[in-house]
């Protein structure tokens, strides 16, 4: 079953949510009659709006949604200003969330909000908070590849033993977060040096994350950089496909835990009912979809995991200081063209 073929559950499940959810989304206050948001959404229309609409009929607040790319929609955020209609921006990337709180777009959130996760996955400063989690891994194919020939270390993918085989995403805004962390633990001068040491061993180029998955199914080729959840999602497809997910050990770069993550906008005019918005995707009903849609990791503690992953209490996993992501994000995508990368 891969994603398309969740939204009927996930459908049936909007009036469960709203009715169970209702002491968590709508704590903040009464009721809000015929109030409305917009949202700006880096998270695709099926994936989001069987939620929103979930929490329309929770709570009466209308949701008008742009939906788009999550850098993008940064940039409008950016050109638009003070006269942005958006009030909510929910993000695929951290890096994204933080390139608009280091320009002081985004409005600090209630403490209680931001309490619902671990601190380790919202802004330091409190204007953003997570709401899932994806792993970074190594996705291989099993009829290829001995797992005891995999790297202890995403660096040591570099050694030309690897040329050729490790299928990248160079302009995918989880492979630039990913970056991002790696200049903030090793400095610009390494981490270009591991950005050549791919380039120069032709690492094959892909758009995304799922056609990397779908290309070390096919043995086209043997590994891949890639978020944990897409080759979930193809085994639940065709379980018989011959590709599984290698975590890196739990102290490498390898193991970063991207997040995504909403925020209210600094220019919003309605900030009590966008915080009402993340508090319903924080609510432990809609934590549980997400898992159940998406096979990523939710925040709120106490909600498990997809059958099979290791809980992210239990796996020391590098979080990084999603904060640096922002702050370095256009220069990120600077280093990946300057090293050759690209193809």
């Amino acid at each position: 079953m891969m994603l398309t073929k969740k939204l009927l559950p996930v459908l049936l499940a909007v009036s469960v949510i709203a009715a169970a959810c209702g002491n968590d989304a709508d704590a903040s206050g009464s009721d809000t009659g015929t109030a409305s948001i917009t949202v700006y959404s880096g998270r695709s229309e099926e994936l989001i709006k069987p939620l929103l609409d979930a929490f329309t009929a929770q709570t009466g607040i209308a949701v008008q949604v742009r939906f788009g790319d999550s850098a993008e929609l940064a940039l409008l955020v950016q050109t638009e200003g003070e006269s942005s209609p958006a009030d909510v921006f929910i993000s695929q990337s951290p890096g994204a969330l933080g390139l608009l709180a280091g320009e002081d777009r985004l409005r600090p959130l209630d403490p209680d909000l931001v309490s619902l996760v671990d601190p380790a996955f919202a802004a330091s400063d409190g204007t953003w908070v997570g709401l899932t989690g994806r792993v970074r891994v190594i996705v291989y194919n099993s009829e290829m590849v001995d797992e005891a020939d995999l790297p202890d270390s995403v660096l040591d993918l570099t050694d030309p033993k690897y040329a050729g085989k490790v299928g990248v995403a160079p302009t995918n805004g989880s492979f630039q977060d990913f970056v991002t962390a790696m200049r903030a633990e090793i400095g610009d001068e390494a981490t270009l040096e591991w950005l050549e040491g791919m380039a120069a061993n032709d690492s094959p180029n892909y758009q995304k994350n799922s056609p990397i998955v779908e290309a070390v199914g096919r043995g086209e080729i043997p590994m891949g950089l890639v978020n944990h959840y897409y080759n979930l999602r193809a085994l639940e497809a065709d379980p018989s496909v011959p590709s599984a997910n290698y975590f890196l050990p739990a102290d490498d770069l390898g193991s970063l835990v991207i997040v995504t993550g909403g925020a209210v906008l600094a220019s919003s005019d309605a900030p009590r009912e966008g915080e009402q918005l993340l508090e319903f995707l924080l609510s432990e009903r809609a934590q549980e979809t997400f898992a159940a849609q998406t096979q990523e990791y939710p925040l709120r503690p106490g909600v498990a995991p997809p059958p099979g992953l290791p809980p992210l209490e239990g796996y020391a996993a590098d979080t990084i200081d999603y904060d640096l992501l922002g702050d370095g994000l256009t220069g990120t995508i600077e280093l990946i063209r300057e090293s050759g990368i690209e193809q």
